[in-house]
This record gives C-alpha cells, sequence and structure tokens, in this order.
C-alpha cells in the first residue's frame, strides 16, 4: 500500500500467526450431515414460497431443502445450479438475512429463520468436492460470443451460453477470474481460495476460453468485437471510485476501500500488510464494513466507520453492522467528511461534520469535530468508466451513469447485452449479477437461435 503509516520494523509484529490465521477463518463453518438434516427439517416447505420470491435467481429453496431432508445433497445441488451456477459462492456471501431468511416464514414466526444460505453451501460443496457435473453442452452451433468481465455476470452468461453450444471468449482486465468473487469481498467470507475453485466448476463445462489482461477500451474494442463475434455480452462492473470530495483527501494514507480489499484477497503474507494504528471507513455500505472489519482484524487499534446518514440508512444489512460491532469497530452516523488533517503530507486525522435531516433532505450543520487517525479509507460508492470506443460505431446509451439496458439486457446496441453493477440496476451484489447474466444469455441465445444472428 502507498503511504504505511508503520513505522519500519512494525509491521509483522502485531500479531501472532496463530491470530492471523484464527481471525480469517471461515465466518460460519460449514454444517455437518447431522446439523444440515436438523435444519433441513425445520423448513415447512410453505407452498407459496415467501424464500423463493425473494430470492433474485429465483431457486427452487422448499426442494432444495426437501431433497437434503430425504438425504439427497446431490440432487439438492443441481435443484441450486438449474438456476444459479455460482450457487455456491452465493451460499457464502449473499446477505441472506434481508433476502430470503428474511421472507423465511419461521422469521416471522419465532425470529429464527432456517439458514437457508448454510443449507445452500451443504449441498453445493459436496457436489462441487465431487466434480459432479450436471450439464453437458450440445452440439456447436459455430456462433461466437464475447464476454467482457469473468465476474459473477460474465461467469453465468458464459456457462449458459456454452450449454446450449455456442463458443465463448471472456475477455479479463484482471490475472485472475472471478470479479467482485476474487477481489471485492471479505477473506474471512471465502476461505481456502473458493472463488477460483468455483471459477474451474463452472468452466469445466468446456466452450469456454479465459483470456487475461485483456481490458476492453485498451485491448479490445467493442466495435471490433461486434464485427468478429455473433453477440457481445457486458459484464465489467464498476471501475471507479467516488472521491470524499473533502479538502485534503490526496494525503498519503488515504485509499480506496475496494483497493485495499483487492490487495489483502491477493495477499500471500497477512502480517506484511500495512495496517494503520487508528483507522477511519467513510461510507455505509458492504465495503465499509468488510473494509473495517478486517482491518481490526489485521490489528488496527481502533477503527471507526463514519456515515453521513443514520444507521436505518445504511445499506449494510444491520446483520453486518452488528458484525462488524462485534469485532470492535465503531459506527458512527450523522457524519460527513470535510477535511482530511495531514502532517508532512501524511494522514493525521479526519475533520468531520455533523449532518442532520432538514425539510427531508441531508444538511450540514456547521458543527465539526477531529478524529485522530493515520489512515482513511473511502467506501462511498463506485462508479461505471464509460469505455472510448473506436471506428464509427455509435456509443453505448448511459444511463444515471450506466450502461441502459432493458429487461433481458439488451442495450442500444445491435448484438450488445450487459448485466451486473456496469447496468443501471445493478445493486452490489453477486447474486443480482448471476441472474442478469444468466438472463441475458438466455435473450442472446433466443435471438441466434431465431434468426442465426443476434
Amino acid at each position: 500500500m502507498v503511504g504505511s503509516p508503520f513505522k519500519e520494523g512494525i509491521v509483522g509484529e502485531r500479531l501472532s500467526p496463530g491470530e492471523y490465521a484464527l481471525n480469517f477463518s471461515d465466518l460460519h463453518p460449514p454444517l455437518d450431515h447431522h446439523e444440515a438434516l436438523v435444519e433441513a427439517d425445520r423448513c415447512y416447505f410453505c407452498y407459496d414460497a415467501p424464500c423463493m420470491q425473494a430470492c433474485p435467481t429465483s431457486i427452487d429453496i422448499p426442494l432444495f431443502i426437501r431433497q437434503i431432508a430425504t438425504g439427497n445433497p446431490v440432487g439438492s445441488a443441481k435443484t441450486i445450479f438449474d438456476q444459479n451456477i455460482l450457487g455456491g459462492m452465493c451460499a457464502r456471501v449473499c446477505p441472506t438475512e434481508t433476502l430470503c431468511e428474511e421472507a423465511c416464514v419461521r422469521e416471522a414466526a419465532e425470529g429464527k429463520p432456517v439458514q437457508i444460505g448454510r443449507l445452500q453451501r451443504y449441498s453445493t460443496d459436496i457436489a462441487m468436492a465431487q466434480n459432479r457435473q450436471f450439464y453437458e453442452r450440445v452440439a456447436p452451433t459455430g456462433k461466437r460470443i464475447a464476454v467482457i468481465g469473468a465476474g459473477p455476470a460474465g461467469l453465468a452468461a458464459a456457462h449458459r451460453l456454452a450449454r446450449y453450444g455456442h463458443d465463448v471468449t471472456v475477455f479479463e482486465a484482471r490475472p485472475k477470474a472471478g470479479g467482485l468473487n476474487e477481489y471485492g469481498i471479505a477473506a474471512y467470507k471465502t476461505t481456502d481460495d473458493f472463488a477460483q475453485a468455483e471459477v474451474d466448476y463452472v468452466t469445466a463445462i468446456g466452450g469456454i476460453t479465459l483470456e487475461y489482461g485483456r481490458a476492453l477500451g485498451r485491448d479490445v474494442h467493442l466495435a471490433d468485437l461486434t464485427a468478429t463475434y455473433d453477440a457481445v455480452f457486458l459484464g465489467m462492473g464498476l471501475a471507479g471510485v467516488n472521491a470524499l470530495r473533502a479538502e485534503g483527501e490526496d494525503a498519503a494514507g488515504v485509499e480506496n476501500a475496494v483497493d485495499f480489499i483487492a490487495e489483502l484477497r491477493q495477499a500471500e503474507d497477512l502480517a506484511a500488510l500495512p495496517i494503520g494504528r487508528r483507522v477511519v471507513v467513510i461510507g455505509g455500505g458492504m465495503t465499509a464494513i468488510d473494509a473495517a472489519v478486517q482491518s481490526k482484524l489485521l490489528g488496527a487499534e481502533e477503527v471507526t466507520i463514519c456515515y453521513r446518514r443514520g444507521k436505518e440508512h445504511m445499506n449494510a444489512s444491520e446483520y453486518e453492522q452488528e458484525l462488524a460491532t462485534s469485532k470492535g469497530v465503531t459506527i458512527r452516523h450523522w457524519l460527513q467528511p470535510k477535511r482530511v488533517v495531514a502532517q508532512f503530507g501524511k494522514v493525521a486525522g479526519i475533520e468531520l461534520e455533523y449532518t442532520a435531516m432538514q425539510d427531508g433532505r441531508l444538511a450540514r450543520t456547521g458543527e465539526t469535530f477531529v478524529i485522530s487517525c493515520d489512515q482513511i479509507f473511502k467506501a462511498i460508492g463506485q462508479t461505471f468508466v464509460p469505455v472510448a470506443q473506436n471506428g464509427s460505431a455509435p456509443a453505448i446509451a448511459l444511463e444515471g451513469g450506466r450502461i441502459q439496458a432493458d429487461a433481458e439486457g439488451r442495450t442500444s446496441m445491435p448484438k450488445v447485452w450487459a448485466g451486473g453493477d456496469c447496468i443501471l440496476g445493478g445493486d452490489d451484489l453477486t447474486v443480482s449479477a448471476v441472474a442478469q447474466g444468466r438472463d441475458a444469455a438466455e435473450s442472446i441465445h433466443r435471438a441466434l437461435a431465431s434468426n442465426g444472428r443476434a
């Protein structure tokens, strides 16, 4: 990291190797066989399945839980993968507390929902450990599709298209596939290099070629892709990070939370990662929580999340907020950054201004104070960076700063679909990106099957 707040020789002395291993162990250990059967037996198998309605990928949750209860975890995994080929990762990282489990009848009745996410992990882990592949490619169609981005949306689209016999080339800007799952999720939520194991499982169907270090607008261009391929799917996510818009934010020690999380996920030695003694995270979403918790787990003495609105307005779920506080993170509300306090070009503190709701709008109050810190993480949202296009092709239509796409993922450009965080309506959830990639792939296949071209 740039601008390490630690003095030379102190970086590796924060925690023992055993403490690092414990801190970054599996947040939710997998259920064993007996635990899975007991938990599955709690399901009412509701005929209207409110849990299923709450799942962005519409997995038949009562069915897969019943299959577990009857001793058929592999069949259960197939039920999951039919709708969500990245069901293993989603079982680990989905905010089930605000999706399927929040809708669970047992949650409403007794405040303790069926642990749907852990049951989903139980089944998918078994199937993946056995490398049980449930889908075979049909006869090759001769159609070629380019997918930009090997994240959840791109992988889901590539797998579904490969099932239909199309040849898919995935262009990924980074050295590894997985996107958000590989670079953007807290390490304690996805241990044992699971993201790469899932990439291997997904691509094992065949017909999918991954090309790394190939960025749209730099190494490949949309005009060339549409001329060469039968269809193009854009799933490159968000590359930009919002600015604090605070005086002095260019000081050493002010960093993007997404970059910090990515570096941590790729680190071979956690003790070698520099982290401040007093860390402030600005933001109220999942990225802010992940950055704050992992700062604490790395050995930071004080970690504070500052959010400009109230607790009820935070994008991070109540469960995630409680997780942060249980790890020693302080969450403070109604605060907005005003100025980064620097000494000799390095962060020494941050001046914050109290905010309040006035006439239905967030307003500054003029009252300020300073929190002493030596590292600040910005976690105030990412932005879509439009890609410059070569040739005379018209620019792809944007709306709200992201790609405009219809319900099937079609964009304003012929032969081009999009899904995931890069489109309007993307919500920074793996499960939503998977659903959009899958549905766009179905739309592409229908277009190619109906008239031979998109």
